[in-house]
């Protein structure tokens, strides 16, 4: 473009002008782009390219090392591990077919297969999906089915969860279309009622429609700042075919329903599922059949785009006391190098944490409580440590636990040497 009605040229891009180090090239509409900024396009382009190389067999784990990486990261759910791992490498491993995505009527077309996984709160849906993505190094985004709304309604368009994905994926259109997608709360989506209503339920059947094309595979139109669409604004365009979405959901009553289905006596006082042990009942869940699903409100349509279901147990507090100290990111191990940093050595009795375990029990909040449990049992102590210098040592008691608030925080720590190690041995 020029300025100023001089003849000098200036890069659209940059803004700087014309000169000897400096080429312009002019495009039909008179505006005008340097050689340097060419040159940063073409590296941008050529970076994208490799970003999005084609999915090698080779490069995708066997479902064994996919198991075995997400034994590093959640605690127990072992059938769930294998059912998911199984369905990510099946996933990744028809993409990786050499004619993947060329139309030929002679071959035979691998259907994706999507996962619904059915467990309470706190039992490790969200974890497992994130470690997942985080072992394929893909893009990995999570929606709330409880904010969407039929089209046209207040609240979010089905769409928005793929802006998502495009967002984790930095922008990279060709990078999110082999991502995974994760919709937690699926079960807040079903039918209010199998009653046919003067009201529309827009927050209910009206979402698990919308959620039909995404779901299967089709060209969706997003819009790229998200909130709704208009009509002259400009969509991104993106594939849905080959992302793998996994659906998640606490389904309470569902037992019932299934219960009612298999039980001996599966009327009034027969009726055993208050009595089972969480094993029976992941068991119980397990045998879930679309049947089961349409009558907790769910639409065939969409139970048809889930053909994997898979049940996840309610930890207990043995579990609880494993994930607070096993994973290699577990909550006591976080909370222990954030004190390293205020020269301080943080121990937890054997007793403390069977306690915290003990109180997420008592909350019904599952491995999602410990945190909070922890973050206001050492709130007070946090307040201070970083006041106290030089190296000392902290040790969290069970009697700590229960009091949860600490008036004489500096009666607890003990002064170490300065040659004494803070890390703790694994």
């Amino acid at each position: 473009m020029k300025r100023f009605n001089t003849n000098t040229c200036y890069c659209f891009f940059c803004g700087k002008p014309a000169d000897k180090d400096r080429r312009m090239i002019a495009s039909p509409t008179g505006a005008f782009i340097c050689d340097r900024c060419v040159s940063a396009c073409q590296d941008k382009l050529d970076m994208d390219a490799e970003d999005i190389k084609p999915i090698e067999l080779a490069d995708v784990p066997t479902p064994k090392e996919f198991k075995e990486y997400l034994d590093q990261y959640v605690i127990g759910q072992d059938e769930a591990k294998k059912v998911l791992s199984v369905a990510v490498y099946n996933h990744y491993k028809r993409m990786s077919l050499p004619n993947f995505g060329q139309f030929d009527e002679d071959s035979v077309k691998i259907e994706k297969s999507n996962v619904l996984l059915i467990g309470p709160t706190g039992s490790g849906k969200t974890l497992l999906a994130k470690t997942l993505a985080q072992k394929l190094k893909v893009p990995f985004a999570i929606a709330d089915a409880t904010t969407l709304t039929e089209a046209g309604y207040v609240g979010e368009d089905v769409e928005n969860v793929l802006l998502k994905l495009i967002n984790a994926a930095d922008g990279n259109i060709e990078a999110a279309q082999r991502g995974i997608i994760f919709i937690d709360e699926i079960d807040k989506i079903s039918r209010k009622s199998e009653n046919t209503s003067i009201t529309r339920d827009v927050s209910g059947e009206g979402v698990q429609q919308a959620l039909l094309k995404i779901i299967e595979g089709t060209n969706a139109s997003v819009p790229p700042q998200g909130g709704r669409k208009h009509p002259n604004q400009e969509m991104l365009q993106i594939d849905t075919t080959n992302i793998l979405f996994i659906l998640g959901g606490a389904f309470v009553g569902l037992d019932k329903i299934i219960e009612q289905r298999v039980a001996a006596h599966s009327m009034g006082f027969g009726s055993s599922v208050g009595q089972m042990t969480e094993e029976e009942r992941m068991n119980l869940l397990n045998q879930t059949t679309p049947d089961d699903l349409v009558k907790f409100g769910l639409i065939p349509e969409l139970i048809g785009r889930m053909p994997i279901t898979v049940a996840l147990k309610e930890l207990t507090r043995d579990d609880l006391v494993c994930v607070l100290t096993e994973p290699k990111n577990a909550i006591t191990k976080q909370f222990q190098t954030s004190f390293e940093i205020d020269d301080t050595k943080l121990v937890f009795d054997k007793e403390a944490i069977e306690e915290i375990a003990n109180e997420a029990i008592r909350q019904k909040t599952g491995a999602r409580g410990l945190r909070t449990i922890v973050e206001k049992m050492l709130n007070d102590i946090m307040f201070v440590i970083p006041d106290i210098k030089g190296k000392k040592q902290l040790t969290i008691t069970k009697d700590m636990v229960l009091q949860k608030k600490h008036d004489d925080v500096r009666n607890l720590i003990i002064k170490l040497p300065d040659s004494e190690p803070l890390e703790l041995k694994a």
